[in-house]
């Protein structure tokens, strides 16, 4: 049966992506001095000013405005033509020590709330991403990438990118649309923006999937001149859908950003897309979820659910008890196997927290497990 299936990708620098950045820039500075810290920074934005807010508890000396405006300027948000600046913009803080009825739980080694999350990987792609949310990041990455190097001087910071690929039953067979916005100088003609976008960003990242039946949207509002703030704000944990699976899977009902890795919607994400990742890569299947379902206080999960939607080539139970009999998964455990508690978080908050081969949670080290169901 033939189907369509969209994703779509934003720039580091979109407005919600900053709050993210900004979260998560905050963590690593409690985390490089105290590795046991407990944080949870939400960032909100808009004209002229900056909130962050959240509960910590840390025995580091952190400068929490300074990181603020340092991750505002780094984004190029740096005086009033940008509408936007970092040096001088209004910084609220509103931090807080973590609940001490929430603390009691972690510190005995259980899970630091309730809650469900989920991990996904298939054999579409090298990254075990779908298709299309690749492709959605690939684009992003491009779309900066020639911004920043200069190749497409008339381009701004923020941008957004959607694909749309068309499948066979369940193979991607090619890209049906495409769709890209980005800010630009307000003296260059869209159609040389157009022309640039498609031959130094869209033809290197889709190559042979575009056909003549491909459409393209480029900046189709016709001009993108009136940027963030003044024309958007941000939040942190407004994208999650681009900072997992792209909404083709399930994702639980959690953002990432800002949470230090006692936080189960965090880590028990990344360690769901580990193991999924792993089976999928052990051949056992062409497509695999998982969800691990979490009590507060409880140190194993209340559940474990995987689905391989017929791919499996073992009996599901099998896979499940695989799963258990070789993995612990209690909070301490996902800790330590994935190495959270260095401060590497901000790099997550921009183009997805997974697929991407820096990261611990990406590693292929337990496909032997899995190949021994075969």
């Amino acid at each position: 049966m033939k189907h369509f299936i969209t994703c779509e990708s934003v720039t580091e620098w979109h407005p919600d992506k900053m709050c993210d950045q900004i979260s998560d820039a905050v963590l690593d500075a409690c985390l490089t001095q105290d590795p046991y810290s407990r944080v949870a920074c939400e960032s909100l934005t808009t004209t002229w000013i900056i909130i962050v807010a959240g509960e910590i508890t840390t025995k580091a000396n952190i400068d929490y405005e300074s990181i603020v405006r340092n991750v505002v300027l780094d984004i190029w948000y740096d005086g009033d033509r940008k509408y936007f600046d970092g040096n001088n913009c209004s910084v609220v803080n509103l931090l807080h020590k973590q609940s001490p009825n929430i603390a009691q739980w972690v510190d005995t080694g259980g899970a630091g709330d309730q809650g469900i999350m989920y991990g996904y990987a298939c054999n579409e792609t090298k990254s075990y991403l779908p298709l299309p949310m690749y492709l959605a990041h690939a684009l992003a990455k491009k779309l900066t990438e020639v911004r920043k190097n200069g190749t497409l001087y008339y381009l701004y910071p923020d941008g957004k990118t959607q694909v749309t690929v068309e499948y066979e039953d369940q193979t991607p067979i090619r890209v049906d649309t495409v769709v890209i916005s980005s800010q630009h100088a307000l003296d260059v003609p869209q159609q040389q923006i157009a022309a640039g976008i498609r031959e130094y960003v869209i033809t290197p990242i889709l190559g042979d999937l575009v056909d003549e039946q491909t459409k393209f949207f480029i900046n189709p509002t016709g001009i993108f001149n009136i940027w963030w703030p003044k024309g958007d704000s941000g939040l942190t944990g407004r994208k999650i859908i681009v900072d997992t699976y792209g909404g083709i899977w399930k994702h639980g009902w959690w953002a990432f950003s800002g949470k230090d890795p006692t936080k189960v919607d965090r880590s028990w994400a990344y360690i769901a897309r580990y193991l999924a990742k792993n089976i999928v890569a052990s051949w056992v299947c062409e497509r695999c979820e998982i969800q691990l379902g979490y009590a507060i206080w409880v140190i194993q999960p209340v559940s474990i659910y995987i689905d391989c939607f017929g791919t499996e080539k073992v009996e599901l139970q099998n896979i499940v008890d695989a799963v258990k009999n070789n993995f612990d998964l209690s909070p301490k455990w996902i800790i330590e196997k994935l190495d959270l508690r260095k401060p590497i978080f901000r790099t997550t908050a921009a183009y997805g927290h997974f697929g991407r081969d820096e990261f611990t949670w990406e590693k292929l080290d337990s496909v032997g497990v899995f190949k021994k169901l075969l």
